[in-house]
């Protein structure tokens, strides 16, 4: 059994998506964001950067992973799944998954979250910065495009890499940034959100899991400040 802490995000997102794909057993605490939860001595023995989303991996004596891009490379390794093995047989296949999974955490996570920082959220409205921040996001995108062009996936068949930039490219239009004319990146939105463990990963936490009891919280607080 495997916990997830997320909350609805991009980067929690691809947690519960790839849970999904690889059909593993877990169970959702949903992180109340705004009541800052992730800030909260208990979560930072599980993630000491205090961010969403985080696993505890219970068949590995409670083994922690935080860092989205590391959960899907763990969760990779640990389903054998989604990521080619590091072997000599495999070496390169690996290592091209990897380097479109650093493209998405490097570049297209970053860019895009600070546009939606300055073009959504900020109360001073930064002309500079909110073009800055959206050019840089659309010609990332428009690399992702160029790659899809010739490539169905972004690096042979569907895996991690897909899975981390999908869940930032699909969200392009909340940082204000018009993806409709590149064709490529289109066709593998569409392509990746008619898969249904993509469907159900996009619906976690559900309200349900939102709503946990005062009893659950308590009971997972305790065992990681003790």
């Amino acid at each position: 059994m495997i916990t997830l802490y997320t909350a609805s995000t991009p980067n929690g997102y691809k947690a519960s998506i790839m849970l999904e794909e690889c059909g593993l057993d877990y169970q959702v605490h949903a992180i109340a964001l705004g009541e800052l939860e992730q800030k909260q001595d208990w979560f930072l023995k599980i993630n000491p950067n205090g961010r969403i989303p985080a696993i505890v991996d219970h068949a590995q004596d409670d083994f922690p992973v935080f860092e989205s891009g590391a959960i899907l490379m763990y969760l990779g390794d640990k389903s054998g799944k989604f990521m080619p093995q590091n072997t000599p047989a495999t070496f390169k296949e690996h290592s091209r998954v990897i380097q479109w999974l650093m493209f998405q955490k490097g570049g297209l996570g970053p860019m895009m979250g600070q546009a939606n920082v300055f073009f959504r959220y900020a109360n001073e409205k930064i002309p500079y910065a909110i073009k800055r921040y959206q050019d840089e996001s659309r010609r990332l995108l428009e690399i992702l495009d160029c790659q899809l062009a010739e490539n169905e996936f972004l690096a042979g068949d569907y895996s991690i890499a897909d899975i981390a930039n999908f869940c930032w490219a699909r969200s392009a239009h909340w940082s204000g940034v018009e993806t409709a004319d590149l064709e490529h990146l289109t066709r593998w939105i569409e392509t990746i959100e008619a898969r249904p463990a993509v469907q159900r990963g996009l619906e976690v936490p559900t309200t349900d899991q939102k709503a946990k009891s005062a009893d659950e919280f308590i009971k997972t607080a305790q065992k990681f400040v003790t």
